[in-house]
């Protein structure tokens, strides 16, 4: 094998070559070291704009900024007093309306929410002063705002006014002795109702009441508003579940043979009157039952009587006591001509909801007695009835030795509290609270 001969070299040696950025850069070095010459030949134009998909230099990335009202960081909240025992989908619509249910939802499920460090469900419910551990905030889609609806602002004699019905207030309720001829509620050419006057009864709470029942427009009497989110839920929850009591005064036509009765027909909405007007249907009307107690009679024209709504349907007593034959005084509605009586009587509707029983969220009760309207007065006396027998007893405050039904839903009620406390428990070791150690 030939080899080429040792100290001789078959030509110039090619430098190996460089990358092509180290050559450039080498190039770019010389041309720096060297005095600028003289150009020669025509001066080169601009260079051609670069292709619009030519690589672009590297640049870093801007940060993100979270859209306005979203938080990056962990949110924890405090549970406060009035939302002692809702439920935390619940919590959510109070104090994070912005976040909906399916997110709630998946947040418990994958374990982001938590309440006092343990997982929890939308239909748990949360206790004073727990903690809330809430995720950060997603960004929603830019919508379209709309306008705030702007109440119109209370003059001073509607605000005087408004006060001046007020029979009882405390720090969770307020009720009022609603004149006859005002709506609870607005509506079709209703313009002045009791929901309209409530920022007349903020007071120092400086949050606006609710409302949490109702009286017909020409029912006078007692109604109850809660003055907090906590009072309404309670009340709401009170004539749900028919533990709220209501004592109405009427003066009826004719007198009933049974001076102490219980009716129970099922009442739906009449057809052809757009649910403006009530009737009994025993095919497809609700279970409804009112209670009537005989006051006194006057001859055989009129009574004055006690109603006691156990349910609570639209038009319910004046429905039941039509159509047992003796509509109330002034229900042309329901009653007819049948439903006026002569001489100085007033054609006005003569039924008022003397007295409101009810629990009081924080312990005891509200038990408030309304005043009787100006014309529902003088019909009574023009009629001879004796103002000061109207309040009978109710059954429970009639003293009388327990019977076996009350013996038994007593204990109902004490296997409930039960069950309840052993809820509790189960939740506190489910929460990762260990037992107590002794001392």
């Amino acid at each position: 094998m030939k080899g080429r001969p040792p100290g001789k070299s078959s030509g110039p040696r090619k430098p190996a070559a460089a990358p092509q950025g180290r050559a450039r850069g080498a190039a770019k070095a010389a041309r720096a070291r060297k005095p600028d010459a003289p150009k020669a030949g025509p001066k080169p134009g601009p260079k051609p704009a670069p292709k619009s998909n030519a690589a672009k230099p590297a640049v870093p990335p801007a940060k993100s900024s979270p859209a306005k009202g979203v938080s990056l960081d962990v949110r924890q909240f405090r549970v406060g007093t009035d939302d002692d025992g809702i439920r935390l989908d619940r919590w959510f619509q109070r104090h994070l309306p912005d976040v909906g249910f399916n997110t709630v939802s998946r947040w418990t499920r994958t374990g982001q929410l938590r309440v006092d460090g343990a997982r929890a469900a939308p239909g748990d419910r949360v206790a004073e002063g727990q903690s809330i551990r809430v995720p950060p905030a997603e960004p929603k889609a830019a919508e379209t705002v709309k306008p705030k609806r702007v109440r119109p602002q209370l003059t001073d004699d509607q605000t005087a006014f408004a006060q001046g019905i007020v029979i009882h207030r405390d720090a969770q309720a307020i009720v009022i002795n609603k004149p006859p001829g005002l709506a609870t509620q607005g509506g079709t050419k209703t313009d002045d109702h009791v929901d309209g006057l409530l920022d007349a009864l903020e007071y120092e709470l400086d949050q606006r009441p609710k409302l949490v029942h109702r009286l017909d427009k020409d029912t006078s009497g007692a109604l109850l508003i809660a003055r907090t989110a906590r009072s309404a839920a309670f009340f709401a929850k009170a004539f749900s579940s028919r533990t709220a009591r209501k004592v109405y005064w009427a003066i009826v036509m004719g007198v009933p043979s049974i001076e102490d009765g219980m009716v129970e027909l099922p009442i739906a909405k009449q057809p052809g009157t757009g649910g403006e007007k009530m009737h009994v249907d025993q095919e497809e009307g609700l279970p409804s039952r009112s209670r009537y107690r005989v006051i006194e009679r006057a001859g055989n024209r009129a009574a004055w009587v006690e109603l006691q709504p156990y349910t609570g349907r639209t038009h319910q007593l004046r429905v039941h006591m039509a159509a047992i034959g003796h509509p109330i005084v002034g229900d042309g509605k329901y009653g007819g001509k049948e439903a006026f009586l002569s001489g100085t009587i007033s054609r006005k509707m003569h039924l008022h909801a003397r007295r409101i029983r009810v629990d009081h969220p924080d312990g005891g009760r509200v038990d408030v007695r309304a005043e009787l309207p100006e014309h529902f007065a003088a019909s009574l006396v023009s009629l001879g009835f004796d103002l000061s027998v109207g309040d009978l007893p109710l059954d429970e405050e009639i003293a009388r030795p327990p019977t076996r039904e009350d013996e038994k839903k007593a204990a109902r009620a004490h296997a409930k509290q039960i069950r309840k406390g052993r809820k509790g428990e189960r939740r506190a070791r489910g929460s990762g609270a260990g037992p107590r150690k002794k001392s």
